[in-house]
C-alpha cells in the first residue's frame, strides 16, 4: 500500500521564498557596490570647484526660472543632469516619481526591507542614504529629501545601473 502525503504548505513556502528572494534583490539593487563608488558623471579633478559652482548656479537659476513645485524640481534637475551628462527625460522622471512618492519630497518608506535594515528609502525617487551619498552630484544640496538633489542623485544611479531613469519601470 502506498501512502500519498499531501504537502499543502509547499506553495506558501515557495511564495514566501520567492518574496524573500525578491526583497533581497531589491536590497542588493539599491545598495551601491564598491566597484561603482565613483560618481559616473564626475567632473575631471582639474576643475572640481568650478564644476560645483556651475551646478550651484544652475540650481539657483532653475529655482527662479522653473519654480518650487514638482514640475520646477524636475526641470531644474534636468538642467543639472544636462550639465553633468546624466541621461533622462521629463516623462521618465515624472513617471518614476509618481510611482515612488506621488510627488512628495518628504516621502519615506518605513516598511520595506531597506527600512527593516535601518536605511529607509526617502524623497521623490525613494533613494536610500548610501546610494544618495555615492551618487550625489556636488553643487546640489546635500540632503536626500531635497527634491532636486534627490532626482539628480537617483538619476545618476539609474544611469550607472540601467542606462537612464527612463529605463526604470519598477522599484530600482
Amino acid at each position: 500500500m502506498h501512502t500519498i502525503m499531501r504537502r499543502p504548505n509547499i506553495r506558501k513556502s515557495a511564495v514566501a521564498s520567492v518574496a524573500a528572494a525578491g526583497a533581497a534583490a531589491v536590497t542588493l539593487a539599491l545598495a551601491p557596490s564598491p566597484a561603482h563608488a565613483a560618481e559616473p558623471a564626475k567632473a575631471s579633478t582639474a576643475q572640481p570647484q568650478a564644476q560645483t559652482d556651475k551646478v550651484e548656479a544652475i540650481v539657483k537659476a532653475g529655482e527662479k526660472k522653473h519654480g518650487d513645485d514638482l514640475d520646477g524640481w524636475i526641470r531644474t534637475a534636468l538642467d543639472v543632469m544636462d550639465a553633468k551628462n546624466i541621461p533622462g527625460t521629463y516623462d521618465g522622471l515624472h513617471r518614476n516619481i509618481m510611482r515612488e512618492s506621488s510627488g512628495n519630497p518628504n516621502a519615506q518608506n518605513n516598511w520595506d526591507v531597506n527600512a527593516q535594515n535601518g536605511i529607509p528609502s526617502k524623497g521623490l525617487l525613494q533613494t536610500i542614504q548610501p546610494t544618495f551619498d555615492t551618487y550625489h552630484v556636488k553643487g546640489t544640496k546635500d540632503s536626500i529629501t531635497d527634491p532636486v538633489a534627490n532626482i539628480v542623485a537617483a538619476s545618476n544611479y539609474a544611469a550607472d545601473k540601467y542606462g537612464s531613469m527612463d529605463n526604470v519601470d519598477s522599484a530600482y
